[in-house]
């Protein structure tokens, strides 16, 4: 795929726009989500935390969330969401895999390979990729990646966290909104323009902010300190009000680019499908775009913030319960540590979501 840096305009870089060369495009074939079945409610949280449901429903817009159990990893969300992919692409084949997740069942090796043997795919090449909740945007650029070149016709594309893992679980600032689960989309080789080509794709990132969302124990870095970790440094930590601002204006800009690309408007947009991070976030978003609730795909009120998953989940719920059909416009949005972030767009395809037993999702 072709890389074009993108005007700087008022504020930071968005990041590089990519599209496809002519003749060959990567076209979305199936779509399959997993949720562990646990379900935490907010008043299991009130129940331990210094919090209340109109605290949590009012900072995040979150009443359930779907919570690993001791026994099940990453792997095995992703197993369950690549499997559904597979049966909503009618091919149970593919020539790659690409794994995106925060939480891999082991820092060495990847996760994607155990994936890719658990499900039957042979020696296919398969490897993870790390980019917070940006991940999936930056596992589907890669996926379509090997399509454009000529290296694959078939792509298993998944992004799978198991978040409640590396969460304090008495961090009333994280523990509220993270939790567990898996989506994954098939790409298959097709031609630019038909229905379920990806159109224009942005990504971008931002290294000198990296400390506003980290786990700051466990790596090289801290290892090659010789200081043991202090307490809690084995979680997850996020700045609050810097990310949100961060997150706002990289989303939004990184939208504004990728329609641009693609010679769309924000009023030729049918769905809109961000990053569930919290509410106020998608809110003030959808706000700056000008696209209303009307057109704006959510199911953060009853999953939580899955991560890296949480886009991929919101299609197979949004295409299972109707709020997503074929022809419809979409524009896809994420934004994650590293800082890293992304846009995409498409026009929705024709096709059946895998048969798994999914919760509900809403237009809002």
């Amino acid at each position: 795929m072709n890389g074009a840096p993108l005007p700087a305009g008022p504020g930071p870089r968005t990041g590089r726009v990519f599209t496809a060369p002519a003749g060959r495009a990567p076209v979305l074939a199936g779509v399959g989500g997993h949720v562990p079945p646990t379900v935490v409610t907010n008043a299991d949280l009130v129940a331990r935390l210094d919090t209340s449901d109109d605290w949590i429903r009012t900072r995040t817009g979150i009443a359930t969330r779907h919570v690993v159990t001791p026994g099940t990893a990453t792997s095995d969300l992703a197993v369950e969401a690549g499997l559904q992919a597979l049966k909503s692409s009618h091919d149970s084949q593919v020539d790659a895999v690409v794994l995106a997740t925060t939480t891999p069942d082991h820092p060495c090796p990847a996760t994607a390979p155990a994936v890719a043997a658990r499900l039957g795919l042979g020696g296919v090449p398969a490897f993870d990729v790390a980019a917070v909740c940006a991940g999936f945007l930056y596992a589907l650029a890669t996926g379509a990646g090997h399509i454009a070149t000529g290296l694959a016709d078939r792509v298993l594309v998944i992004a799978a966290d198991a978040f409640t893992t590396i969460v304090d679980p008495d961090d009333r600032g994280t523990a509220v909104i993270f939790a567990d689960g898996a989506g994954a989309v098939v790409l298959r080789a097709g031609t630019a323009g038909e229905p379920g080509a990806l159109g224009s794709l942005v990504l971008g990132s931002d290294g000198e902010l990296s400390d506003l969302i980290t786990v700051p124990a466990g790596g090289s870095r801290q290892r090659a300190s010789g200081l043991a970790p202090r307490p809690g440094e084995e979680y997850f930590r996020m700045a609050g009000r810097a990310t949100y601002r961060h997150a706002v204006e990289r989303m939004t800009a990184a939208s504004l680019h990728a329609l641009a690309d693609a010679g769309w408007r924000p009023g030729d947009v049918d769905r809109f499908a961000a990053h569930q991070a919290n509410a106020r976030i998608l809110a003030a978003v959808s706000e700056r775009l000008g696209i209303g609730p009307a057109r704006q795909l959510s199911n953060i009120e009853h999953v939580g913030n899955t991560g890296g998953a949480s886009i991929p989940l919101l299609l197979d719920q949004s295409a299972a319960d109707g709020s997503l059909k074929a022809g419809d416009r979409l524009l896809l949005t994420a934004f994650g540590g590293g800082l890293s972030w992304g846009a995409a767009t498409l026009t929705w395809p024709e096709l059946q979501p895998g048969p798994g037993p999914r919760p509900t999702s809403r237009t809002t």
